[in-house]
């Protein structure tokens, strides 16, 4: 495992303390050979997403740390977004990748699920490849319900958490922990305020919905911004990349009269997600080298 690169995203409840996102940040770049590759953070979400990279037991303490840090500070209670989420730690997924297997992913995840529910007693679940259960394989229906489903799920005891105490914290939550397959998170702002067009749009665009294969979608409000937005998982990239999801987005925006007007990555991607088209193309003027993960592990 010595050359071995695992990636870690986790996904944050909170996207508008800039002193608390620091702080969250500062538990990763404190951990030797934990790289922090990316932090992107959205206040209408009120979420942020860490994007970690490095060897298996350094991103194992990476993602401990992270997570010790959001439990002591963040409250659910006091938390409203338009992103769902069931926990201040709303998930941890760990994506094996160079000298890594999705064994080893498996291993970490369950390693840092035990360590989390044992240091602050919080119910956690296993999904994608750590599910324990077929049915807990897919991350929304884990987090079905949401937070504020949670508390009835737990007293009914027909779903009890893989790691810790079958109650309710709430002010934690529930910690969803997951090895899965590499993801892009890729979100397209619209030209508009009109939430049922987005809805519509990404009912269009996802698998689901008899779109594009390996797409997640949601049609969301961006209250802050005075616009929606499509914001996807496409769940693996050499079967939908990113060019022909925003091109699918985009025509179905021109059929209702819409514009786009623009992209946001969320988190770094592979070069090859991008099928050979240039950033400016699917909306990302702004695109830094810094979220190619193929410098990453080229520098590992």
């Amino acid at each position: 495992m010595a050359r071995a690169l695992i990636e870690c995203v986790p996904n944050v409840s909170e996207g508008r303390d800039q002193a608390r996102l620091e702080t969250f940040a500062a538990a990763v770049r404190a951990t030797p050979g934990a790289v922090l590759m990316d932090v992107h953070a959205d206040p209408d979400h009120h979420r942020a997403v860490y994007s970690v990279v490095g060897p298996p037991p350094a991103v194992e303490a990476a993602a401990l740390a992270l997570a010790a840090r959001v439990l002591d500070t963040l409250d659910l209670r006091a938390h409203a977004g338009v992103h769902p989420r069931i926990g201040a730690l709303d998930v941890v997924p760990f994506v094996p990748l160079a000298g890594c297997t999705m064994a080893d992913a498996v291993a970490v995840a369950r390693r840092v699920g035990r360590g989390v529910a044992g240091r602050h007693g919080v119910p956690v679940y296993y999904y994608a490849h750590a599910a324990t259960r077929p049915e807990r394989r897919r991350l929304p229906d884990v987090r079905r319900g949401g937070y504020e489903a949670l508390e009835a799920r737990l007293a009914a005891g027909n779903d009890p958490p893989d790691e810790g105490p079958p109650r309710f914290d709430p002010r934690a939550g529930a910690v969803l922990v997951a090895a899965r397959e590499l993801l892009v998170a890729f979100n397209v702002w619209l030209a508009s305020s009109d939430l049922a067009a987005a809805r519509a749009i990404a009912a269009a665009v996802r698998e689901s919905g008899g779109g594009l294969p390996a797409v997640q979608a949601l049609g969301l409000p961006l209250p802050s911004r005075g616009l929606v937005q499509v914001s996807m998982n496409l769940l693996d990239y050499r079967l939908t990349p990113i060019p022909a999801a925003f091109d699918r987005v985009r025509e179905e925006a021109a059929r209702r009269s819409i514009g786009v007007q623009r992209s946001e990555l969320v988190g770094v991607a592979p070069r090859a997600a991008f099928a050979g088209r240039g950033p400016d193309s699917v909306g990302l003027p702004d695109f830094r080298p810094g979220l190619l993960l193929d410098n990453y592990v080229a520098a590992a």
